[in-house]
């Protein structure tokens, strides 16, 4: 069992600690007050505990980030010292919204938020991963009629054992993980969040992966 904190109690945050609580794991949901999040999360686990966010990143041993990309950087940097020694589990992407609504431009092209989080956070394993689908698919890959791929992007090898450990946790086969290499490779996998709204736009919201075809 691991300890496991979630920052961000939104569609992304509390899918995630339903599926982790059911799995076994200690699952803490954080969110910008303890209160408001247990609130907006009604009929997750009742093993599942609800903090700040800066107790969640303190108390809890591997840590997933799943607030809004375009301000994640910002928030976190402030956990600085409450992340340090620990994995962080970067499944957010960073852009800025289209008028209506659906994401547009990368916030960072040349780069990606987890090589910038890696920066800010040198004492923090930046692991990133389940970004390139829908919310839903992230817990249930199995619901797709084509098997989807899970990308793994990090510079320690021992956080991404972990986190392909923690991935078999969601559902996620091990020769369905694409491990991409270190958290540069990560730029490649937020970039193809720019093919998201145009298949939401002609599809509306239906489970979907950006998956590798062998």
């Amino acid at each position: 069992m691991t300890s496991i904190g979630i920052l961000g109690a939104g569609r992304v945050g509390t899918n995630l600690a339903g599926k982790f609580s059911a799995a076994g794991h200690h699952v803490t949901l954080g969110g910008r007050s303890p209160e408001d999040t247990a609130a907006r999360s009604a009929g997750l686990a009742p093993r599942i505990a609800f903090a700040d966010q800066r107790t969640t990143a303190r108390t809890t041993e591997v840590v997933i980030n799943a607030t809004p990309g375009d301000s994640s950087l910002d928030r976190l940097t402030g956990l600085r010292t409450e992340l340090a020694g620990k994995i962080l589990i970067d499944v957010s992407n960073a852009t800025r919204d289209d008028g209506d609504g659906l994401p547009g431009d990368l916030c960072y092209p040349g780069s990606s938020l987890a090589e910038k989080l890696q920066a800010a956070l040198p004492d923090t394993h930046v692991v990133k991963t389940l970004n390139t689908m829908l919310f839903m698919v992230m817990t249930a890959p199995e619901t797709l009629a084509t098997p989807p791929t899970v990308y793994l992007s990090g510079d320690d090898e021992h956080a991404k054992r972990t986190v392909t450990g923690l991935l078999g946790d969601l559902g996620w086969q091990p020769e369905r993980i694409e491990d991409l290499g270190d958290i540069t490779t990560a730029r490649a996998t937020e970039a193809m969040i720019l093919v998201v709204p145009h298949i939401l736009r002609r599809h509306g919201f239906k489970p979907f992966a950006v998956s590798l075809a062998r």
